[in-house]
């Protein structure tokens, strides 16, 4: 890689990084080709990105973007997104389904967290499913008021 290819990709990192909520860092030595390609297919679903990036330039982009205090060790796969949730969701899944594939440290909140909250908030539902929830709430008090309402007429009917 020449000097101005990894500026690009340097410079390209940082403007993600800038602008997306959380970013994770996972271990993925071993896996296959077939589950990688699985793990972006699903992060893309939801908006996320994926990219296996050399340490060095990660670190710079990194303090570029203003995040200190990651030790990227090892082999490392960087996903990040502009909603914590999905970024979560998908981590935490894939790596329920894979043993090789764990989450060393996530950037959220503005602050450096560790897998276990990182897993605690793939947990939590989604901004669709809390709206989903908050319709359910609403509408039963009308879907009991017509099924009464349906029962009375059929009462009266009976009685007629």
């Amino acid at each position: 890689m020449t000097r101005e290819e990894k500026a690009q990709v340097i410079a390209t990192l940082t403007e993600a990084f800038k602008s997306s909520d959380a970013v994770a860092v996972c271990e993925y030595k071993g896996l296959k080709v077939s589950e990688l390609e699985a793990l972006r297919n699903k992060a893309r679903e939801v908006g996320v990105q994926v990219r296996v990036v050399k340490n060095t330039l990660a670190d710079i982009a990194f303090k570029q973007a203003g995040i200190e205090g990651f030790e990227l060790k090892d082999t490392n796969i960087f996903l990040w997104g502009d909603d914590q949730l999905n970024v979560a969701k998908v981590v935490s899944k894939f790596a329920e389904s894979n043993d090789i594939f764990t989450v060393k440290a996530a950037y959220m909140d503005g602050e450096i967290t560790d897998a276990a909250k990182v897993e605690a908030l793939s947990k939590m539902p989604s901004r669709d499913e809390l709206l989903a929830m908050l319709l359910q709430v609403w509408k039963a008090p009308i879907a009991n008021f017509t099924i009464g309402l349906d029962a009375l007429r059929a009462k009266k009917e009976e009685s007629a």
